[in-house]
């Protein structure tokens, strides 16, 4: 019996002629992703979902989705899909990161030369019947620098769209290498630099919580008088309320934004001002971009159903269903002792090795690798998967090594992850115990015996008396529940480490106690 696939969205014809030529039945409904009681009504009877952004892939719409295998993403954002609940009936969720890059690179610069030239004010000046030629006074911008925040996929060729024009080009990045900046022709700064010396702004980065109003009021009067602003990648990123005052102070000349805090936009504190160019999240809107992400999705979609093979899976590395069973709980390890480091990273990340000892040496460790370093990464870089990591890393210019004996020491298997930046070297270990529960074992040649919980705190600490007393009772008297507790040391007197598992998230005022507290070096939350 062929598959069958549900495409709910508006798809490209080419796109259906994909699935049909491959031998898959296909149910083109274009408007069925608004209706979503019909789509829970009749789900149950596909092995695929094709999807854009308008279908909402929820809890409900899965329960009854008794046959459903993948979720295919034509685009690269995913968050009308509940990901825990695909990956609880074991349905894969692909996207296609990558289709969309070009046409939003070329919106961004399209934005920057409006921005320049004031284009949509003279356009409508001119079509209202007025001739204001002396009012529309514009900036070129060659010879301007530009500050790119986000170097990544899309960062990089604005970029080299912006060296083409002769612009200079400075770029923020944590996770962007001297090599690549070299590559690329940008010179790397850190964002105090880029904020001083940009004349145009440009934001290529995800929305996470470190990169949330990277452009806050504080580091807006730290930008350069007369700045250019252009946000075509996710709104959050800007304060928009600082940069409106910031508008109409004249501290910045003009903002060109596609993206926005609240979607649909229909009021925003940029809206009216003279000065401000807004679109209406055009970034993927072009006829290339749409083509190029439904094609690759339907190809991706055919390959897992007719062949098992995954691509750009969010929720899984391409395995095979024979390597499931043994490699699952190394893959579930290898992404959180990823994510441990990643948590505790801010600095530029030059190279990743991981080392596996024992009988885990011998499974498929280029699966475990591309977990530990999407792990590793997610926390700046929310959209990279277990299957774009390795590419994400390399275009970063992170060496990424892997490292395999035979023998594992105290343990059966044994893996290893070890962080190079430029300022410091960390490495954390972890196995599976036979109850099938990833542990972590070791930290910073520290020995501990932990298992990873949902909300956590790290703390480092001179081993003196009196620190796990004062610890506990700040945890305590905030109401923080303490569920389990791990420590270590490297030798009395010397460092020290706790692990803690707590039921729910510590307030950041509690955390900051604990910072004040004498004998400690770093206190950190972890969230698994």
């Amino acid at each position: 019996m062929a598959p069958r696939v549900l495409i709910s969205d508006a798809l490209s014809p080419a796109a259906v002629q994909i699935f049909k030529d491959r031998g898959i039945e296909v149910d083109f409904q274009p408007n069925l992703g608004k209706d979503k009681d019909k789509l829970a009504e009749i789900i149950g009877d596909y092995d695929g979902l094709a999807i854009r952004s308008a279908t909402k892939v929820t809890p409900k719409i899965l329960e009854k989705a008794a046959r459903l295998k993948v979720v295919g993403r034509a685009g690269i954002g995913v968050d009308n899909v509940d990901i825990p609940a695909a990956t609880a009936r074991g349905v894969i969720v692909m996207n296609t990161p990558f289709g969309n890059s070009i046409t939003t690179a070329e919106h961004a610069i399209a934005m920057m030369f409006a921005l320049a030239r004031e284009i949509p004010a003279a356009d409508a000046s001119t079509q209202a019947g007025k001739w204001e030629k002396n009012r529309f006074m514009g900036v070129e911008l060659t010879a301007k620098t530009l500050g790119v925040i986000g170097c990544g996929n899309i960062g990089s060729i604005v970029a080299d769209r912006a060296l083409g024009l002769k612009m200079k080009v400075v770029a923020f990045d944590p996770f962007l290498s001297p090599e690549r900046a070299l590559d690329l022709g940008v010179e790397k700064v850190e964002l105090d630099d880029l904020l001083a010396r940009a004349d145009v702004i440009t934001l290529h980065t995800p929305l996470t919580e470190k990169t949330r109003n990277v452009l806050s009021a504080e580091a807006i009067a730290k930008a350069k008088k007369g700045v250019r602003i252009v946000n075509c990648a996710r709104g959050g990123l800007v304060d928009e309320a600082a940069l409106a005052e910031a508008l109409k102070s004249g501290h910045v000349a003009g903002a060109a934004f596609d993206v926005f805090v609240t979607e649909p936009a229909t009021e925003n504190p940029l809206f009216g001002l003279p000065n401000v160019i807004c679109t209406p999240h055009l970034g993927a809107s072009t006829t290339e971009a749409q083509e190029n992400v439904a094609l690759q999705v339907a190809e991706q979609m055919s390959d897992y159903l007719l062949r098992g093979a995954i691509s750009n899976a969010v929720n899984f590395p391409s395995i095979t269903a024979e390597e499931a069973p043994k490699l699952k709980p190394f893959i579930e390890l290898a992404e959180k002792l990823g994510s441990f480091a990643g948590q505790l990273t801010d600095t530029d990340i030059k190279t990743v090795r991981l080392t596996y000892e024992g009988a885990v040496a011998e499974l498929k460790i280029k699966a475990l690798t591309s977990s530990a370093v999407a792990g590793l990464l997610r926390p700046a870089l929310a959209d990279v998967n277990v299957v774009s990591a390795p590419s994400v890393a390399k275009e970063r210019g992170i060496v990424v090594e892997e490292v395999t004996r035979e023998v594992a020491g105290d343990f059966e298997s044994l893996i290893t992850l070890t962080v190079v930046t430029d300022k410091m070297e960390r490495s954390l270990s972890g196995t599976v115990f036979a109850d099938g529960r990833p542990r972590i074992v070791d930290i910073k040649g520290i020995k501990v015996d932990a298992e990873f919980a949902p909300s956590m705190i790290y703390v480092t600490n001179e081993d003196k008396p009196g620190f796990v007393g004062k610890f506990a009772s700040l945890l305590g008297e905030a109401g923080v529940n303490i569920a389990t507790f791990a420590l270590g040391r490297d030798h009395q007197g010397g460092d020290a480490i706790a692990l803690v598992e707590i039921d729910g998230q510590a307030p950041a005022e509690v955390l900051a106690k604990v910072q004040a507290l004498p004998q400690v070096k770093q206190v950190k939350p972890l969230a698994f």
